[in-house]
């Protein structure tokens, strides 16, 4: 047995790279032992510190974020993906607030999700536990740090946090200002953990190890989600994008058809539960698009309709067979004009992601036909998908939004972040015989 030195400095950074992870993941594995014991009343506490540290820290996290804007700027970032890193104070003050109602829930932790006696007398209790060491891939939005930290710490899980090169100043100021005061709360320093190395090897690293990283969970662009879903060999809950639909039936209120759509579409166009098609029923088409247009056109979106649509609105970009796909994360929308909510449903089903779709109308029936067709992880009823959050939810913040179907799906928050174990208490009992008939004595 021998050792093959490394013949270049690349592959010394490399593997620099690997001990500098694979030290951190170790320290990861060790601190999620400790953290699982933890009680319910430190990790409140703690929780309330790290929102204490966020809005003492404020000003470093802004002058921070500042220096990650300027690199954005000088890149030539999309004004959307600007959008998604720019802090300000109120922003800020949402992350503290969210941490704030974490810390106002109910721990998960050690819940008996069900109990049962069998005829032998023993008790079986299914009981929720964290899932371990959490790794957190994402990009573009600092708040992920602060949501994600608060997030793991109350269901129990340690979290690798590694966000995206263009973030990277605001991150780690974030990170910093959170897991101060950590310790007082008898909290080892590695329950939350970030990855300070923008080099995609790091994201690598983390996929490799499966023996220290029980759960890896995306959030960013459709290239980082597939290339994490296709390469790791830690299991993925992932989150894709958002390709949002708003159909508008024959029996909708107009006015609040056209107060939907806008708030879907406009009021922060650069998120996954913001709408990108606009779906209309014929037969309201004609009195409902100008009213909806005027709106929209009005705060600056470039509307892209089908060939009916143009015939109403004169003047806007026809709609390709890619639009319909699309996630702009913009202020562009694509109209379509369909004959029923059986076409609309047919193409909310080909073309979405299965994140958020919205019918506004109020016809009861159709109303329920939607929301049993759509196959998506949230489905509405005269609102706006604006509402696919786990803080309008009331789960205090969220990990991500699940596309997915196992484990999770929709708005990521506590109890998603928990598996279950069996506990199983008796008097003595012992097996005897086998299959079916034993069970019975």
């Amino acid at each position: 047995m021998f050792e093959v030195k490394p013949r270049t400095g690349v592959n010394r950074c490399v593997m620099q790279l690997r001990d500098k992870i694979l030290d951190m993941l170790k320290t990861a594995k060790s601190a999620s032992r400790a953290l699982a014991s933890i009680s319910a009343k430190d990790k409140n506490r703690a929780l309330i510190a790290m929102a204490r540290g966020l809005m003492k820290g404020y000003r470093y996290i802004l002058l921070r974020n500042a220096k990650d804007l300027g690199l954005a700027r000088k890149k030539g970032l999309p004004a959307a993906m600007i959008d998604r890193l720019r802090l300000t104070e109120a922003r800020i003050k949402e992350m503290a607030d969210g941490l704030k109602a974490v810390a106002g829930l109910k721990d998960p932790v050690g819940e008996v999700i069900k109990e049962w006696r069998r005829p032998n007398k023993l008790l079986i209790k299914k009981v929720r536990v964290p899932i371990g060491v959490i790794g957190i891939i994402y990009e573009s939005r600092p708040n992920v740090t602060s949501d994600c930290a608060g997030l793991c710490l109350k269901s129990g899980n340690v979290c690798i946090l590694r966000g995206g090169s263009e973030a990277i100043h605001s991150n780690m100021a974030i990170h910093k200002v959170i897991t101060k005061d950590l310790a007082r709360y008898g909290i080892p320093a590695s329950a939350v953990s970030m990855v300070d190395i923008v080099d995609r090897k790091a994201i690598d690293e983390l996929l490799a190890a499966p023996e220290f990283v029980d759960l890896i969970i995306p959030r960013g662009g459709k290239g980082l989600i597939r290339y994490v879903a296709k390469t790791s060999r830690v299991p993925v809950i992932k989150h894709y994008e958002g390709v949002c639909h708003l159909y508008v039936d024959k029996y909708a209120d107009i006015k609040q058809a056209v107060d939907i759509a806008y708030n879907a579409k406009v009021q922060r166009p650069g998120v996954c539960n913001a709408i990108e098609t606009l779906l209309v029923h014929e037969d309201i088409a004609r009195k409902f698009l100008p009213r909806a247009a005027a709106m929209l056109q009005g705060a600056g979106v470039e509307l892209r309709g089908c060939e009916k649509t143009r015939q109403i609105l004169k003047g806007i970009k026809k709609a390709k067979e890619e639009d319909w796909y699309a996630e702009y994360l913009d202020l562009i929308l694509a109209v379509k004009i369909v004959k029923d909510a059986g076409e609309a449903m047919q193409f909310i089903n080909k073309y979405g992601s299965n994140h958020s779709d919205a019918i506004v109308t109020k016809n009861r029936k159709i109303a329920e036909e939607f929301l049993k067709k759509v196959d998506s992880a949230c489905v509405y009823h005269n609102a706006s998908t604006r509402f696919t959050d786990g803080y309008q939810f009331g789960m205090g913040a969220e990990i991500g939004i699940s596309t997915d179907r196992i484990h999770a799906r929709g708005p990521m928050a506590l109890e998603e972040l928990c598996t279950y174990k069996y506990i199983i208490l008796g008097s003595g009992q012992i097996r005897m015989g086998g299959g079916y008939e034993d069970a019975k004595n």
